[in-house]
């Protein structure tokens, strides 16, 4: 499956941005999916995943409350909603898909998109 990711950008502290991920293929659903993001000097790290049906999410603790993953599967794409933006949130987001079930744990995912840049300004 091939990944593409879009809607990062530029937001002042406090906003919102969505976040896309569009997939290629007809076996979509077959896939858990999961949001990681990489912020300048420090490792890549988990944000968000859903299961293939979309019924079961996990969530980064400091993104609880704040994100909210969801997936649809005719559409063949996962979202990342994100409010409430802080200047900490401010990294390169990755879309990924595992043919586990969802997961937190990187090393599952066999699939990744290209990067998505959100800078969250003060």
């Amino acid at each position: 499956v091939q990944l593409q990711a879009s809607g990062g950008g530029l937001v002042q502290a406090g906003g919102s941005l969505r976040l896309s991920c569009a997939a290629s293929g007809r076996t979509f659903s077959s896939y858990g999916m999961g949001w990681f993001r990489q912020a300048p000097g420090k490792e890549r790290e988990f944000v968000a995943s859903i299961s293939r049906s979309g019924d079961t999410t996990y969530y980064k603790d400091s993104v609880k409350g704040r994100f909210t993953i969801s997936r649809d599967n005719a559409k063949n794409t996962v979202y990342l909603q994100m409010n409430s933006l802080k200047p900490e949130d401010t990294a390169v987001y990755y879309c990924a898909a595992t043919t586990t079930r969802a997961s937190t744990r990187m090393s599952m995912y066999d699939y990744w998109g290209q990067g998505t840049l959100v800078t969250v300004s003060s």
